[in-house]
């Protein structure tokens, strides 16, 4: 891609930004697309004065940490956007050009969650030129959040290192509500074995998904009945069986079988407790798991005291300050699971991204500026 001009206003920078295919790996995405992304955001960083540094985050290129500092002591506020997206596939818009419907601006990612990280960035460049700096600030772009979160959790160990951390701000489509408490995510891959033999003597053979029919009816009968537990601000916690493999060819009796279960957790359960049941679930069956994937869910007290501090600046601008919880996952859970005050906040709806036509409208780009600008901006040692 050529080299790209410093763009002049906010809208520019999420166009720039959409045009970099940054499609998740996981999902058939161009290896190095998140990485480009962030030496373009990188050279912008530069271009306006503040520092920058590269975070490696193991064979998924790097988390890119963009900061302007003010004082060797002073207090830490961050925010975070994460830099992949999904699929392009099936998009009704040109999924790497942001174009405008009056103000609608489509294109992957400007909702979940480019248009987050350009309202913060541009925030950022305008705090670092101001003359009311209180505070040291940064925006971190992180790797990976729609897979495996593997960005958020190798940030997550970099916070040990950072003094007077205020919290960490989470850009998601959260319609500029403060989101305060969100449920987690267990998955796992259950595994069943048999014996190859010709379809012409099954005798010979055992079949892993006569098995694996056991393993699904198991857990659908005494494992998929228990996410019935509840928590005020999320809802309820969910279970499910999402993908089935098998098989080799017609005539081969099957040796092997695997599904993907997926179990949303709400506050207060634990990744111990759900394994537990759903190996009670399954007892008698062989089995194998591995692909373990957790992401916790995320209690309202590891951001009690960041929203009470944020409150006053997003009623300065309007918005509604009233804490709520979602019931999907975010890197904000591994940031407190460190020991971070969080709390989820971005532009844009649920309902727009990940979507044929994704949008974000541009006057919420416009309040996502000014409320991040109005957090930099809020005394320093304020309650």
């Amino acid at each position: 891609m050529p080299t790209l001009p410093p763009p002049t206003s906010c809208e520019e920078l999420l166009a720039q930004m959409v045009s970099f295919e940054t499609v998740n790996p996981d999902f058939g995405g161009p290896a190095g697309g998140e990485s480009a992304l962030a030496a373009h955001l990188e050279t912008l960083a530069h271009h306006w004065g503040l520092q920058t540094r590269r975070l490696p985050v193991g064979d998924r290129g790097f988390n890119l940490l963009i900061t302007a500092e003010t004082a060797p002591d002073a207090e830490w506020l961050l925010f975070e956007s994460h830099l992949d997206t999904v699929s392009l596939d099936g998009m009704t818009v040109p999924p790497l050009k942001l174009t405008a419907d009056g103000d609608r601006l489509h294109g992957r990612g400007t909702c979940d969650t480019k248009g987050s990280g350009a309202a913060m960035l541009w925030a950022l460049q305008a705090y670092a030129h101001s003359t009311q700096r209180v505070r040291n600030a940064g925006v971190v772009f992180v790797v990976d959040e729609e897979a495996q979160m593997r960005g958020a959790k190798a940030f997550a160990g970099e916070l040990a290192h950072i003094s007077r951390l205020r919290g960490i701000v989470v850009g998601e489509p959260t319609g500029l509500r403060p989101v305060v408490a969100h449920n987690g995510a267990l998955r796992w891959r259950t595994i069943t074995r048999g014996v190859a033999a010709h379809s012409a003597d099954p005798s010979k053979g055992r079949s892993a998904i006569h098995a694996m029919l056991h393993v699904v009816a198991a857990l659908e009968a005494r494992f998929l009945p228990l996410a019935c537990r509840g928590f005020p601000l999320t809802g309820r916690a969910a279970a499910s069986i999402n993908l089935i493999r098998g098989g080799s060819a017609v005539n081969i009796i099957p040796d092997y079988c695997e599904i993907y279960c997926d179990r949303r957790l709400v506050p207060g359960e634990t990744a111990a407790q759900i394994l537990a049941e759903r190996d009670a679930a399954l007892a008698g069956q062989t089995v194998e798991h591995d692909s373990l994937y957790l992401a916790p869910p995320l209690p309202p007290q590891n951001s009690a005291a960041l929203h009470a501090w944020a409150a006053p600046a997003l009623r300065a601008c309007g918005l509604d300050a009233t804490a709520i919880g979602a019931p999907y996952a975010t890197d904000a859970s591994h940031y407190a699971a460190a020991g971070a005050q969080v709390i989820v906040l971005g532009p844009g709806d649920l309902a727009q991204a990940h979507t044929k036509d994704e949008w974000l409208d541009r006057r919420e780009l416009e309040r996502a500026i000014a409320v991040y600008g109005a957090l930099l901006r809020l005394p320093a040692g304020s309650a």
